[in-house]
């Protein structure tokens, strides 16, 4: 099997020797490399205009492209939504699923002595349903149905994913690699885009309608997935934890009824509580900024497909510096003082968001240049320090804990975004709603006592925090 590997190593601890920590980490680099295009090319931006695209066609828009306002409704299981409403509904049906679902990975994979095939298969089935959507064709209700499965999945192999990073890299480390685990991601996305986007302009002189280049895109994204994630998965190892060596076996009550003891335990280290909620109130703002731009752009600012496609592309190359820049800035300042300085910034951007006016290309793109700055250095320090705040023998769990805070910010983004769209028809004003988020989320980071918390779970401190 592609993933297999020697026996699992004993303890749960980085490797003493220096190279093999580095060959790892180059491996888990891989991953951000491989499953970031789907978040940039099928979440951020083709996905949204595509599905709001098929809606409009089926709730008999005239002009598919923008169907603002108007008595425009599709009926998924019966529900009437506005067809611009499909896609937040689904993302926000995906959240919920992956809320209910990810404590029984993330305890399951704690009990395996193979998190390897854990993170194999989650990003197989995810690629999977990524490349079928090729098949979908015109058909509303099967692409949703797949980007639903899709989604996740791609939820559940980050929870497996982010728990390598305290097996892999030392307390001191832990900054650095998943600063270059984001940038490379940033940097794997828009050489997937850069390629989409190609395509997509050039589908006519290819003979292609514009939904065919589309289609073509998601099959390609999920090859690009799969085939990383081998990659990624061969240089890792796995290794014992003391749940591992548990003599019971990992069954679905047994790692529930677990994964309850661990949030119930979570009261012990109040610092790691205080951090988690901070991170669902200002990721909630970062998430949801990604997670519509595309529609954003489209619906409410008339912005071509072209120019949007190619102003993330570019948020994408920016973002890879950006990464870099705010993990130099945090070895200089901490990785905390770090965070709160791109949240002041997402906080100016939201609100130039809004006061945006339509059919201004560049402006839209100089507002990406902003966003690209702080996009992915708020994302990386954010996991790193959590990963300082758990307790060893409990990665997955507790990085299942931060996938499903991660995902309920996420899902309360969603929701109000779909509510937000239904009652307007376009996305401006939830938008502008997002910088409650980072000034809420701000101000608890800014009250959580890092150095108290490591304390706490029994971890060697770092230099910064």
């Amino acid at each position: 099997m592609t993933t297999a590997s020697p026996d699992p190593a004993p303890g749960n601890t980085p490797s003493p020797d220096p190279a093999q920590r580095k060959r790892e980490q180059r491996g888990w680099y891989m991953y951000d490399w491989a499953n970031q295009v789907f978040i940039t090319s099928v979440v951020t931006v083709l996905i949204g205009p595509y599905l709001s695209g098929l809606a409009c066609a089926a709730a008999g828009a005239p002009d598919t492209t923008v169907c603002t306002g108007g008595p425009y409704y599709v009926y998924p299981l019966g529900i009437k939504l506005h067809a611009n409403a499909l896609y937040p509904a689904v993302t926000t049906t995906a959240i919920l699923l992956q809320i209910m679902l990810l404590p029984v990975v993330g305890a399951m994979a704690d009990r395996s002595r193979h998190k390897k095939r854990w993170l194999f298969w989650l990003a197989f089935t995810g690629s999977v349903a990524v490349s079928a959507l090729y098949l979908a064709g015109d058909r509303w209700l099967p692409a949703a149905a797949l980007f639903l499965v899709a989604n996740v999945v791609y939820g559940a192999s980050l929870a497996v994913f982010n728990s390598f990073l305290p097996e892999i890299a030392t307390p001191d480390e832990r900054d650095r690699v998943s600063s270059t685990g984001w940038a490379l991601a940033y940097l794997g996305g828009a050489t997937m885009l850069a390629a989409h986007l190609a395509l997509v302009l050039m589908a006519d002189d290819l003979g292609l309608g514009q939904a065919d280049a589309v289609r073509i895109a998601f099959a390609s994204a999920g090859v690009w997935w799969a085939g990383f994630t081998v990659l990624a998965l061969r240089p890792l190892r796995n290794r014992y934890t003391d749940l591992a060596l548990s003599a019971r076996r990992p069954t679905p009550k047994l790692t529930v009824v677990q994964f309850a003891r661990t949030v119930k335990g979570m009261r012990r280290y109040p610092q790691t509580l205080l951090f988690l909620l901070a991170f669902i109130l200002f990721n909630d703002g970062i998430q949801a900024a990604v997670r519509y731009a595309a529609p954003f752009a489209t619906q409410d600012l008339r912005i071509g497909q072209e120019v949007m496609m190619g102003t993330i592309l570019m948020i994408q190359f920016v973002a890879f510096g950006g990464a870099l820049a705010v993990g130099r800035l945090a070895r200089v300042t901490g990785p905390k003082n770090a965070v709160l300085a791109t949240l002041g910034v997402w906080c100016v951007l939201v609100t130039l968001g809004y006061l945006l006016p339509a059919g201004e290309p560049v402006l839209f793109m100089a507002l990406g240049v902003g966003i690209a700055l702080v996009l992915g250095g708020s994302q990386a320090l954010a996991r790193a320090l959590f990963s300082q705040l758990i307790p060893h023998g409990r990665e997955a769990e507790y990085f299942a804990v931060y996938q499903i805070s991660d995902r309920g910010s996420t899902f309360l983004g969603s929701l109000a975004v779909t509510v937000a769209v239904t009652l307007t028809g376009g996305y401006r004003v939830a938008i502008f709603s997002l910088i409650a988020f980072f000034i809420l989320g701000g101000f608890l980071l800014w009250r959580t006592d890092f150095r108290k918390g490591i304390r706490d779970v029994g971890n060697e401190e770092p230099e910064r925090v």
